[in-house]
């Protein structure tokens, strides 16, 4: 059975899905793994089926998508960054989760129409981003390669993302090998992680207020969080992760 460890190191972002259904199964699992996140942390994730509306025609992806039907929306505040935060997370987490159990997702901040959701918001609440997720052919298609080249550039090196005043642990090398491999907006990799000589680790970007840094942060700390084998994050810019012993 596929780990979290092995999910982030397989996984990729997909842009074509096929038009096979979800298995009953697949579904079930999803629908209990964001009940618990969701009342873990007061968040509020949505799994929408068989209904790609917010993501049909150009107008509304740009071409960057085909075949989406099924999708996570994520919803909150805009301005309670600490929630944001959570649902980078706790969404990547599902992210992985749908990895091991063979589907294709894509984080989506811009390029779907959010009226087109099929969510009653409050005033305050707004479609933060969604995650498309859905059966994918084993190969990528042309245009998902050539999507793929566009909106990738070369991942920073462990050096670029992290500080220290001496040498760091191994548990902490193996976290940054896994943020690596973390998803961010247009690849901007901008979460900058800090090893202290008393052994706190924390993570922070420069401008959490920035669009999408909140969701970046939270999907950074996940990363590491598995990783390094064991340990919590508090959640907050510049917060603390704990290591277990």
């Amino acid at each position: 059975m596929m780990t979290l460890q092995n999910a982030i190191e397989s996984r990729r972002s997909r842009r074509k899905f096929l038009a096979s259904p979800l298995d009953q199964s697949i579904t079930a699992k999803l629908q209990a793994f964001i009940a618990e996140y969701s009342a873990k942390e007061n968040l509020d994730m949505r799994l929408v089926l068989g209904n790609g509306a917010a993501f049909n025609g150009l107008r509304k992806s740009y071409g960057m998508f085909s075949g989406v039907q099924n999708y996570v929306g994520l919803i909150g505040d805009k301005t309670d960054l600490i929630n944001t935060e959570k649902l980078g997370y706790y969404g990547e987490l599902l992210v992985l989760h749908a990895t091991a159990l063979g589907l294709g997702t894509c984080w989506v901040g811009g390029s779907f129409h959010r009226a087109s959701c099929p969510f009653d918001l409050r005033e305050n609440e707004s479609v933060i981003c969604a995650i498309a997720i859905g059966n994918v052919s084993l190969k990528f298609g042309l245009k998902e390669k050539l999507i793929r080249g566009i909106v990738h550039r070369k991942t920073k090196t462990i050096e670029q993302m992290h500080t220290s005043s001496d040498a760091v642990p191994e548990w902490f090398l193996c976290g940054m090998k896994a943020v690596q491999m973390a998803p961010s907006a247009v690849n901007r990799q901008p979460v900058i992680f800090c090893y202290a000589q008393d052994g706190t680790t924390t993570a922070s970007v420069k401008d959490i207020t920035g669009d999408g840094f909140a969701l970046d942060l939270g999907i950074a700390k996940l990363h590491f969080e598995i990783g390094a084998g064991s340990g919590a994050w508090n959640f907050g810019n510049g917060a603390s992760f704990k290591k277990d012993s």
